[in-house]
């Protein structure tokens, strides 16, 4: 496994990973610094070079911390690609199969990467005044197991960070986010959108905490989860919370849990699309909200066959569940 990183002469740095018989494991590291009254868009993507069949699992293991000081504004994309497509279909059963059809399930059960795993912590501290940090975290891939840590830090009066995300989870993937959000000085901003989509036999975890210090007076903190499962044998897990030790501050959170609406899908069909192109319009502006954030350059136009809107279409096509609705009922907050 290579390890590609650009030096701001524009050149390309390469590592080699860990490598034995029995796996492959990458250990990167990154580290931002955004100076005082600078302004910064940056993109971490993973995603896989080799075409053919892995045989050998493999580990990522990321590390990434970003330094915003006095006035500076950072805008980052993380977007794991990694591990292939999840097996479609896996919530059938072999009653619903063509005769001598494979049974998805073990289809799944035989897929190399249902053996790797990736993980990454990301660690984001505004150490200065009015600092801004938008950040856009996209798990889309396809890897057994997932693991995405966000931690973000608000150490001075003013900062205000922005955090977004969206995963998806297919197969027989384990998928988790955690992400804390630490309110330590006076006047500071927040504000967290997760969505989370679970097809298949996967399950999908969400944690997300908000802790607001006695100094952190005058904070305005606004956390929300929204999650979608599309038929009755996947599983999801949402755990916002609060904890506030201040008194003088505007905090809110909330999580839904839900499948797609039948009202909306009834509308689509009745305009003349069939089912699964409706269910996978939805489920595109489901994700397009929390990913709206994402630099445009690698979004791609529309239409377009390249660029990651186009990847993120047939990835959500993939997970697409075949036949009626299978869950009843409208969002729920919890």
């Amino acid at each position: 496994m290579l390890v590609n990183a650009v030096t701001p002469d524009g050149g390309a740095v390469k590592g080699e990973g860990d490598s034995d018989d029995k796996g492959v494991a990458s250990h990167p590291r990154c580290v931002v610094v955004a100076d005082e009254r600078s302004n910064l868009s940056f993109v971490q993507s993973s995603v896989d070079l080799d075409t053919g069949a892995a045989v050998q699992p493999k580990l990522y293991n990321g590390y990434t911390q970003v330094f915003v000081k006095e006035d500076a504004n950072v805008t980052h994309s993380y977007i794991d690609e990694s591990g292939g497509m999840p097996t479609p279909g896996v919530e059938l059963k072999e009653k619903d199969l063509e005769e001598g059809a494979p049974l998805p399930r073990t289809v799944e059960a035989n897929r190399p990467e249902l053996k790797d795993s990736h993980l990454e912590a990301v660690d984001v501290h505004l150490v200065g005044e009015r600092a801004l940090y938008d950040g856009v975290i996209m798990s889309i891939g396809g890897s057994g197991r997932v693991r995405i840590s966000h931690y973000v830090s608000l150490l001075k009066p003013e900062a205000t960070a922005k955090v977004n995300g969206f995963s998806l989870s297919g197969g027989a993937q384990v998928t988790e986010c955690k992400t804390n959000i630490h309110h330590i000085a006076q006047a500071t901003n927040s504000e967290q959108l997760q969505k989370n989509m679970v097809g298949g036999r996967a399950t999908g975890s969400f944690r997300g905490r908000i802790r607001v210090e006695q100094s952190a007076q005058q904070t305005d903190s606004q956390q929300l989860s929204r999650s979608v499962l599309l038929n009755d044998v996947c599983k999801t897990w949402t755990v916002p919370s609060l904890e506030i030790i201040a008194d003088d501050v505007v905090c809110t959170h909330g999580a839904t849990v839900s499948d797609l609406s039948e009202e909306e899908l009834f509308y689509l069909r009745s305009r003349g699309l069939d089912q699964s192109a409706a269910r996978n319009m939805l489920m595109y502006a489901f994700a397009g909200e929390a990913c709206a954030e994402i630099d445009k350059t690698i979004l791609g136009e529309t239409g377009s066959k390249k660029g990651l809107q186009a990847r993120l279409l047939r990835r959500l096509d993939n997970v697409v569940p075949e036949g009626d609705r299978a869950l009843q009922g409208e969002f729920q907050s919890v």
